[in-house]
C-alpha cells in the first residue's frame, strides 16, 4: 500500500444525508491537515459524486471509499454499482463487510469477483475478515480485521487478541492490516501498533465528527 498510515476509515453506514455529510467534511478536514497519516471518509453510494467534488474543490485531505461494489460489471443489473461507475470518485472499496455477508449472503467467490472488478478498475479494495482463518481473496493488500461480535455492539476485541490476529494474518501475506469493532476516542490508540495494526476502520464513533476528531487525535501521537 503507497498510502500514509494510519489509514483512519470512517464507515457512515447507511446513515446520513448529504447536508449533514457536507457538515462532517468542513469539521474533520481542519484536522485532517495536520495528520499524518490517511483518512478516509465512506459514505452511501448516493454521496460519493458530492463528497468527491466538495473534497477536490476545498483541496481537503481526505480520500473516499465506497461501502461496497458489484459483483457484476456494467449491464442488465437493477440497483447495481459498477466498480467501473465510481473508479473515478473514490479511491478505495470496502469489500466483504460482516453485515454483507450475514444480510446478503455474499460468499467468497462474490466477494472474490467484488475485488478484481475493484482491481480493474484501480480501486483499493479493504477487505474485512472476522478472523485469522477467513479467505482473503487474492490481490488484496489492505485486511480489515472486524470481529462480528465486537460490530456495533460496545464490546471490542481487546488490543491483545486484535493484535495476535494481525500478526496471523500478516504471517499469509504482505498485508496492511486494521482493526475494526467498537472504536472510540478512548481505546483508539491501544489498537494501533507500528508494523502490525497499521490503522482503524471506525463505525459507530465515524457518525458525530467530534467523536472521529478524538479518534483522529488519539492516533496522531
Amino acid at each position: 500500500m503507497n498510502e500514509n498510515t494510519p489509514l483512519v476509515i470512517a464507515n457512515l453506514k447507511a446513515n446520513k444525508t448529504w447536508d449533514e455529510i457536507s457538515t462532517w467534511l468542513d469539521v474533520v478536514a481542519h484536522y485532517a491537515e495536520d495528520f499524518p497519516g490517511t483518512l478516509v471518509l465512506s459514505p452511501a453510494f448516493p454521496f460519493l459524486s458530492a463528497a468527491s467534488q466538495k473534497i477536490k474543490a476545498n483541496g481537503f485531505k481526505i480520500k473516499l471509499a465506497s461501502q461496497d461494489v458489484s459483483r457484476f460489471e456494467q449491464g442488465a443489473y437493477t440497483g447495481e454499482v459498477a466498480a467501473s461507475q465510481i473508479k473515478d470518485l473514490c479511491q478505495f472499496a470496502i469489500i466483504g463487510h460482516s453485515e454483507r455477508r450475514q444480510n446478503f449472503a455474499e460468499s467468497d467467490e462474490i466477494l472474490s469477483q467484488k475485488v478484481l472488478n475493484a482491481q480493474n478498475a484501480t480501486i483499493i479494495p479493504i477487505f474485512c475478515v472476522q478472523d485469522q482463518s477467513t479467505p482473503i481473496a487474492e490481490g488484496v493488500e489492505i485486511v480489515a480485521y472486524e470481529p462480528t461480535f465486537a460490530i456495533g455492539s460496545g464490546n471490542p476485541d481487546t488490543p491483545e487478541n486484535a493484535k495476535a490476529q494481525a500478526k496471523e494474518i500478516k504471517k499469509r501475506g504482505a498485508y496492511t492490516v486494521i482493526y475494526g469493532g467498537s472504536v472510540s476516542g478512548q481505546n483508539a490508540k491501544s489498537f494501533v501498533e507500528k508494523d502490525l495494526i497499521d490503522g482503524i476502520l471506525v463505525a459507530t464513533n465515524s457518525l458525530d465528527p467530534q467523536n472521529f476528531i478524538r479518534i483522529i487525535e488519539a492516533v496522531s501521537d
